[in-house]
């Protein structure tokens, strides 16, 4: 198996795609060839109309994603290739954020580095209770994230905790994951995929043209500090979806009423 192949899409019933980092053995460290078939397959995701909602998985019940596998920082000599590597891991992490339909990262054990970046991209986490949360770089590789991925983690977990976990290295635990909103949801380990399964046909159940919308401007606010949202309100309120939206309402509205 090639290290690409590590990295499995399948689409699923009811519109539920799952894309699973399957490298158990280096705990679901990502490689330069596993990003590139994770950007692939969430390509697909977004071209494919069947698709409602996204699941994040890694195997092996340890990891969620462990980050890049250190052996492609080797032969790093200079900052240019710090700038490609960051620009490469940007543009798998911003494909992620960008994808129209609801996505759920689905943590078992340690959301490390990249994977915690991958995880915060997410619209929705769910994690085990045995899972932490971090980017231990301070005390690992001396690098740093790129200001787009600090300031994800910051609109999910705030200045402070962001600050321990780059500047002092620190884990933040599942319950504190939860007490402060990150994660949506903690389980028991066997409970945890059927839990994101019930979470996502709670999704695909809402309207789709609304939750796009959101997502959109969301990211916008975080990532461009921009309240441009003309082309997003004009999509929502010429659709279908809308039409039908009031047109149901408004029926019921009317029987409501009757005698």
């Amino acid at each position: 198996m090639s290290q690409a192949d590590c990295v499995e899409l399948t689409l699923g019933p009811q519109g539920v795609a799952q894309i699973v980092v399957n490298r158990p053995q280096q705990h679901n460290a990502m490689s330069m060839p596993m990003y590139g078939a994770l950007l692939a397959h969430l390509q697909r995701c977004a071209q494919e109309p069947s698709v409602r909602a996204v699941l994040f998985k890694g195997t092996g019940g340890k990891s969620f994603i462990s980050g890049t596998d250190i052996s492609h920082f080797a032969d790093f000599e200079s900052g240019e290739q710090g700038l490609r590597y960051e620009a490469h891991v940007e543009e798998v992490v911003g494909a992620v954020e960008r994808l129209g339909v609801p996505t759920i990262a689905v943590v078992q054990g340690w959301a490390v580095g990249g994977g915690l970046a991958i995880a915060t991209a997410c619209d929705f986490r769910l994690c085990s209770e045995g899972s932490q949360f971090g980017a231990p770089i301070a005390k690992t590789l001396s690098n740093t994230l790129s200001a787009r991925n600090i300031a994800r983690l910051v609109a999910a977990f705030g200045v402070p905790r962001v600050k321990r976990m780059l500047m002092l290295a620190e884990y933040l635990s599942a319950p504190e994951a939860l007490a402060c909103g990150y994660v949506l949801q903690v389980c028991e380990g066997a409970q945890l995929d059927d839990a994101a399964q019930a979470l996502a046909q709670r999704l695909i159940g809402l309207s789709s043209v609304t939750q796009m919308a959101v997502k959109e401007s969301l990211r916008r606010l975080v990532q461009e500090h921009s309240l441009a949202d003309d082309d997003l309100v004009q999509q929502v309120y010429g659709s279908q979806a809308f039409r039908d939206g009031v047109a149901r309402f408004n029926g019921a509205a009317g029987r409501s009423r009757r005698p």
